[in-house]
């Protein structure tokens, strides 16, 4: 089975600063995580400032890249299914998802 990137795109926002709302975020993933069973490879981070550049020089950067979570899935459509559930969706926000490709 492949794994899957999923990665998070979007405004992020800042991470929250008050301890109740860090907990609540926390388990809210932890929840997430707890419904893929096997399927979950790696929980991934969140990321927080970023910066791009171009070949030109220039920094126009695309939509915010602010996590990942890697999955191993049959197919794209099992890790879409898993990436249905993420808070990431549910705060508006999209999930790419990639299938790594086997170098080996």
């Amino acid at each position: 089975m492949p794994n899957y990137v999923l990665s998070y795109h979007g405004d992020g926002g800042e991470m929250p600063s008050d301890p109740a709302a860090i907990e609540a975020a926390m388990a809210e993933w932890g929840a997430w995580y707890g419904t893929m069973g096997d399927a979950l490879v790696d929980g991934g981070a969140p990321f927080s400032t970023h910066t791009a550049i171009n070949a030109d020089g220039s920094t126009d950067a695309p939509a915010q890249l602010t996590g990942y979570t890697i999955v191993k899935t049959a197919d794209a459509a099992a890790a879409a299914e898993i990436a249905k559930g993420c808070p990431v969706v549910a705060n508006g926000l999209t999930v790419q998802i990639s299938e790594c490709i086997d170098m080996g």
